[in-house]
């Protein structure tokens, strides 16, 4: 009984921390629906809705295919729409639901957190410190946003409160030699990871993406098969400002991984739909809240029944 408790907690705040994405999505089907039957001018409504909810161009019009397939001048029912919907968003994202390993030959793993300003990287670090920590890891924090004296701050408390060393330095530092000095003495304390806050650099200043790269050098000049995942945290509000940030960040830092965050915040939830689809890129964790446990390992068939609207 034990095992299913925190499985369904974590379905619950899913499910509603995506209640804005479902809602909005689940009203617009069912109002279309109703009292209608099946023909062109309802399926192009249908991707519409879609669209809205930021699923991409590609996905929408494959689920409104979908839809329509075999149900041409019949009635159908939100809740057929709904599990078409599911279905097809759990189709991509299956590919792309994947867990972040920590490798125990890599000593310390080394893990290179990046995204823009806002976008919840400081506090998801914090998060995934909880978490490696809990699973009896030895964790070490580095705070490389030397721009935000906040952001040095923050992690400190995290540093504490998961009981973990947290190498800073003083606002303006170099976030370079912080990561080279961060490394050196994870290895040398043998820690098993090191998670990197970096400055949350808008990706359009080059200036900043140069100095992401020179991060990435510098931290190979102490282990040449480092950083081992590179974490790009996506804040969900953003909706499709998002796909410019992966692009960005993917080119600089050779992004391993997704993590999104304030799925709870958005009616637009879908994106991620929409960046799984474009990009491929594995997505470890999502988050639908502030609390240290709203931050979860993602699974596609979850996923895809909470933006739906489906009850479990």
């Amino acid at each position: 009984m034990n095992e299913e408790a925190p499985k369904q907690s974590w379905w619950r705040r899913l499910s509603s921390g995506l209640k804005r994405t479902s809602s909005s999505l689940g009203t617009a089907v069912a109002d279309l629906v109703t009292k209608r039957k099946l023909d062109r001018a309802m399926l192009e409504d249908i991707e519409d809705v879609l669209l809205r909810a930021d699923l991409g161009t590609e996905v929408a019009a494959r689920i409104s295919q979908a839809v329509g397939h075999g149900r041409y001048d019949k009635s159908i029912s939100a809740d057929e729409v709904k599990a078409v919907v599911a279905t097809e968003v759990e189709k991509v994202l299956a590919p792309v639901a994947k867990p972040l390993i920590i490798e125990a030959a890599k000593k310390p793993f080394v893990v290179l957190v990046v995204g823009v300003n806002g976008s919840g990287k400081t506090t998801t670090i914090g998060k995934l410190a909880a978490k490696f920590s809990a699973e009896g890891r030895k964790v070490m924090l580095a705070a490389g946003d030397t721009f935000r004296a906040a952001a040095i701050e923050q992690l400190k408390v995290w540093g504490e409160r998961t009981k973990s060393p947290v190498i800073a330095g003083a606002q303006g530092s170099d976030s370079a030699s912080l990561a080279f000095n961060a490394l050196s003495a994870a290895r040398d304390e043998k820690r098993d990871v090191l998670l990197i806050d970096t400055a949350g650099r808008l990706q359009n200043k080059a200036e900043l993406m140069n100095e992401l790269e020179k991060v990435v050098r510098v931290i190979r000049k102490v282990d040449d098969t480092a950083p081992h995942a590179v974490l790009l945290v996506l804040d969900a509000t953003v909706g499709q400002n998002a796909l410019s940030q992966v692009d960005a960040f993917h080119r600089t830092a050779g992004v391993t991984g997704l993590v999104m965050t304030k799925l709870d915040g958005t009616a637009r939830g879908g994106i991620l739909v929409a960046l799984s689809e474009k990009y491929k890129l594995p997505v470890h964790f999502i988050g639908v809240g502030e609390g240290i446990d709203d931050l979860a390992p993602f699974t596609a068939h979850d996923f895809a029944k909470a933006i739906a609207g489906i009850e479990v």
